[in-house]
């Protein structure tokens, strides 16, 4: 048998290096498992940028986990020395009333969080490059700004390794189950115990979460890139913002020209959805291009022709919200999953959270949301909670000392 650990992590992309790297940090033994090459392109942590905002038009509930993230991001810089994060504002464009803006204007209410509301003319003088007809709203956010995701997975997978985390890629999972107290995990060169399990498997929580009664699917999204034409000036990122934009033609977002590649923009939702990831297509074909070019067409004019391409996944909830919770029927396991298409930029408090459950089961940060009974018209008992998990967690892990726990 193995040596036990005290928590393996199943999946090492975004969240998965984050717990890997919290719980490390914190002194734990981790074992952190990848099915491919680390840092690679067939989940859904690539595509060289993700958006990081803070007036979160999906739900104020988010806005104390996006303030934990920042405060993560940066701490990762520092520990690193890289540049990860590059701040730009966001503008938010919708109809007026609609669910875009107002959902933005709404956080900002809650958290007291500055926003600027822009007329149409304030648009044509701050950001030339957009045309959008009478009977939008514009909001614009200072706070905001975009992730080198590769590098964000590899600073985050390094810096856990540095603070003793194992972390085995090309490995798969083949199954796991509670084993006692703890839990036995098999892959294709092993089997390995531990006393906590996190799972943050991506599109493929479709097959090792299918028990925790939430009802997964998982979306082919394609990230594109346009050249910035003749008029380079218009898409760089002191004229250019990151932009959500919501229109009759579907939500789109985008970001400014930061290399040669130009401005970078993708559909939001909308594709099919699928029951797991055995069927995406991650070939980008020419039917993948018509819905942005007519966006850009009519609401970006000037725009040049496609420059790269790329395919990502989605793995969708019902409601669009996370799940991040302890296992509602196995608590020696805590589960991170269904990020919706919005759930990068949240890795290090995400990270945290993953280990504050497997340390003690609770985290004085919000996840109440997030919660994986929410879909469950009737929620079964858990099962009775197994020595150590009351209380004090030191006998969990082997006398280790475990903070406080939080709310919740």
């Amino acid at each position: 048998m193995t040596r036990p650990y005290d928590v393996i992590v199943l999946g090492v992309g975004g969240m998965g290096s984050a717990a890997c790297l919290e719980l490390a940090r914190r002194g734990r033994r981790v074992l952190g498992l990848e099915q491919y090459p680390l840092v690679h392109d067939r989940g859904s942590s690539h595509g060289h940028t993700r958006i990081i905002r803070t007036a979160y038009y999906e739900h104020p509930d988010y806005v104390p986990l996006l303030r934990r993230a920042w405060s993560g991001w940066y701490d990762l810089e520092q520990l690193t020395g890289r540049h990860l994060l590059t701040n730009c504002p966001c503008l938010s464009i919708g109809p007026a009333g609609g669910e875009l803006v107002e959902g933005v204007r709404a956080s900002a209410r809650e958290h007291g969080l500055a926003i600027q509301n822009l007329t149409a003319d304030d648009l044509r003088r701050t950001y030339p490059a957009f045309r959008f007809p009478d009977g939008y709203d514009f909001v614009a956010e200072a706070a905001a700004g975009f992730l080198y995701v590769e590098e964000c997975v590899r600073a985050q997978v390094e810096t856990a390794v540095a603070f003793g985390a194992e972390v085995r890629a090309e490995e798969p999972v083949r199954s796991w189950k509670v084993a006692g107290n703890g839990v036995e995990v098999t892959t294709d060169r092993g089997t390995y115990h531990a006393a906590r399990l996190v799972v943050t498997a991506g599109a493929w929580a479709t097959r090792l979460l299918a028990d925790i009664g939430v009802p997964l699917s998982v979306m082919r999204q394609v990230l594109l890139w346009f050249a910035a034409a003749d008029r380079r000036d218009l898409f760089r990122r002191d004229q250019f913002p990151i932009f959500l934009a919501d229109v009759p033609e579907g939500p789109f977002y985008g970001l400014p020209a930061i290399d040669r590649y130009g401005l970078k923009m993708a559909g939001h939702y909308g594709a099919a959805e699928l029951p797991d990831p055995d069927g995406m297509t991650w070939d980008v074909t020419p039917a993948d291009l018509p819905p942005a070019r007519a966006f850009l067409d009519e609401y970006i004019p000037g725009v040049g022709p496609l420059t790269k391409a790329q395919a990502c996944m989605y793995t969708l909830t019902p409601d669009r919200h996370f799940v991040i919770d302890r296992h509602p029927l196995r608590p020696q396991v805590a589960v991170a999953c269904g990020f919706s298409g919005h759930g990068f930029k949240f890795c290090p408090a995400v990270g945290v959270v993953l280990a504050d459950l497997a340390e003690t089961g609770r985290t004085e940060l919000p996840i109440g949301r997030f919660r994986a009974g929410r879909f469950q018209t009737q929620t079964p008992p858990p099962n009775p909670l197994p020595r150590g998990e009351r209380g004090d967690q030191a006998s969990a892990f082997s006398g280790s000392p475990s903070p406080p726990g939080g709310g919740g």
